[in-house]
């Protein structure tokens, strides 16, 4: 008797492993943590009358992005108003993209102004 293939296959099963659930269901991620709540967008902008806060590259321009006193990738707690700080482009660039502007950061952070 000849085989076909239909009945070979049906004949030579093999089970599948299971796969395994990775949902991170009980932790956030970096993401998540770092994400702006509308509540907290509007916390920030009531807070600052929709001007720079930073003023470092202005002399209070209109705030135009929030910028994270604590990276996203290194934050361990969900993003809050006292973590942003409204900023006009210029300002929030120089925070995030030169060692001068990173040190004012981390002094905002530390002082928690």
């Amino acid at each position: 008797m000849e085989y076909t293939k239909q009945m070979q296959l049906r004949h030579n099963k093999i089970d599948k492993p299971r796969k395994v659930n990775h949902n991170r269901s009980d932790k956030l991620t970096q993401k998540q943590l770092g994400a702006i709540t509308q509540k907290g967008r509007k916390q920030v902008r009531d807070r600052s009358g929709g001007i720079c806060e930073i003023r470092v590259k202005c002399t209070g321009a209109p705030a135009a992005e929030q910028a994270h006193l604590t990276g996203r990738g290194v934050i361990d707690h969900r993003t809050t108003a006292e973590d942003l700080r409204d900023a006009c482009v210029e300002c929030h660039r120089w925070l995030d993209s030169t060692g001068e502007g990173v040190r004012y950061k981390k002094s905002l952070r530390t002082l928690g102004a």
